[in-house]
């Protein structure tokens, strides 16, 4: 890789991280607070003994997304330096994998929470619970989806590691 794209991807790196950091200490606390409350959910009265879970929730989803961001720094570190066919890319990828799936189990559980506890199916909001439940297969395919690439990323790594091993025992 080159220096331009690697350090556009530092840069992007960089953004989503403080992007993280800004809903985890400004934007979901603040939807605790009674103003933002009403203003996010208006009359739904039946998701106010749950705002707190949401929010912890969603401070831990987003550090999820930051655990992975920091182990995407460092494999870039890792290309920068020659050193990612190594089994400390391992370590990185793993975190990767680790930290998509834990991001995917909680959007999962609070989804499914959400369509089966709080807005249960009845006759008047069949649609709206219906809704939920496909958003949240959807999230979860596409969570999955991530893993799996990054799980087949990691076996490419791996492939790779073993040939230039081969190739530094026979120079």
């Amino acid at each position: 890789m080159n220096r331009f794209s690697i350090a556009m991807l530092r840069l992007a790196v960089i953004a989503a991280f403080l992007g993280g950091l800004f809903g985890q200490i400004v934007v979901a606390p603040n939807v605790v607070s009674e103003g933002v409350y009403s203003a996010f959910y208006g009359d739904y009265n039946e998701l106010r003994p749950y705002v707190i879970a949401y929010t912890t929730v969603a401070i831990l989803g987003i550090a999820c997304v930051q655990v992975g961001l920091f182990a995407l720094w460092r494999l870039l570190a890792m290309i920068s330096s020659g050193a990612i066919f190594s089994l400390k890319a391992f370590r990185w990828l793993d975190a990767i994998i680790g930290a998509s799936l834990g991001a995917t189990v909680l959007a999962f559980g609070m989804a499914l929470h959400l369509t089966f506890d709080v807005v249960p199916f009845s006759r008047e909001n069949t649609m709206e619970a219906l809704s939920m439940l496909g958003g949240s297969v959807v999230g979860v395919g596409v969570g999955l989806a991530f893993a799996l690439l990054m799980t087949i990323m990691r076996g490419l790594l791996r492939k790779a590691t073993d040939l230039e091993t081969e190739m530094a025992e026979v120079v």
